[in-house]
């Protein structure tokens, strides 16, 4: 009995007390087949990864399938699909598919940009605003409140008069500083409920720095949010940039869905006209299929990042 209350305890670490998330899974599975084996019994998630890849493809292929200027057929204007063009063509001859495929880099990239941006800012400052509190958690939130506070869409349409959004990285940029509020305020709320939690305390009694303790302790539990809300922005980046494309206080220096709503709209009279209408529904069908790829694989994702929903 004396051996064993002179022996000296052991220091536990912070990643003992409680383990962060690791590339390996439940009995040993790798990050890898955790997905595959989620996705096989979800198919519905499985279906919305594969719309996702498909737009990802085209977006990437796009351009070298269709090399700029695109060919035009004036014989055939506001033709109606058959075997020479499959979607039909646009008001000047120009075959629709070949237009939405050039036009869906601009909108994915834009919007996966965006995302990036929106991702990026709001769990920075949510994070940043949640450990440390103080002045600096008020000057981040008076800061985000202001954000929250002006209506994003019609700020677009005045920064638009002022920005160019000729290239992807410029309408991403805008789009996600003016959409990253909701997601600080959402991250200080996570980081909040997590810094009085044991294996944050322990991190702090072992000396570690606050930046350890917020990327490698704090950071990996809220990932899985962050991803989704990743997600959730790319497609709410994709109706406000096709929304200001087809309201018309964007110039059209770039092709894509927003300037093909548009010119469907004003220029082909597709209201008017059934000759215009697959000119019109083509770049709808796609904002919806790209829509609904994100919301089927959201439901898969989430129980692929959350342990609990796995064991549950």
């Amino acid at each position: 009995m004396e051996a064993i209350l002179s022996e000296e305890p052991q220091a536990l670490t912070s990643k003992e007390l409680v383990p962060t998330p690791s590339g390996r899974g439940q009995r040993g599975q790798s990050f890898w087949a955790i997905a595959w084996s989620v996705l096989r019994r979800r198919p519905s998630g499985l279906l919305g990864l594969l719309i996702i890849l498909v737009f990802t493809v085209l977006a990437i292929i796009g351009p070298y399938l269709y090399p700029s200027p695109l060919p035009v057929d004036t014989n055939s204007i506001l033709a109606p699909p058959s075997g020479a063009h499959v979607l039909g063509t646009d008001f000047e001859g120009t075959d629709v598919l070949a237009l939405i495929i050039v036009g869906t880099r601009y909108v994915i990239l834009s919007a996966a940009l965006a995302g990036f941006f929106i991702a990026f800012f709001g769990t920075v400052l949510g994070l940043i605003s949640g450990y440390f509190l103080g002045w600096t958690d008020s000057v981040i939130m008076r800061i985000t409140d202001f954000v929250l506070t002006i209506p994003s869409f019609p700020l677009l349409i005045v920064l638009a008069t002022v920005w160019k959004f000729g290239d992807p990285l410029s309408m991403g940029f805008v789009l996600g500083i003016v959409g990253w509020g909701a997601l600080a305020r959402a991250v200080r709320s996570q980081v909040l409920s997590l810094r009085e939690r044991t294996f944050i305390e322990a991190a702090r009694g072992l000396g570690f720095s606050p930046f350890h303790i917020i990327t490698r302790e704090v950071l990996p539990n809220i990932a899985p949010y962050i991803g989704m809300k990743f997600l959730l922005g790319v497609t709410g980046a994709i109706y406000a940039e096709v929304g200001l494309f087809f309201l018309g206080v964007v110039p059209f220096s770039v092709s894509n869905w927003g300037v093909m709503l548009n010119f469907a709209y004003r220029q082909a009279g597709a209201m008017y006209s059934s000759n215009a209408l697959t000119y019109l529904l083509a770049p709808l069908a796609c904002i919806l299929l790209v829509t609904l790829g994100v919301v089927l694989f959201l439901d898969a994702a989430d129980e692929i990042l959350n342990p609990r929903l796995r064991r549950s």
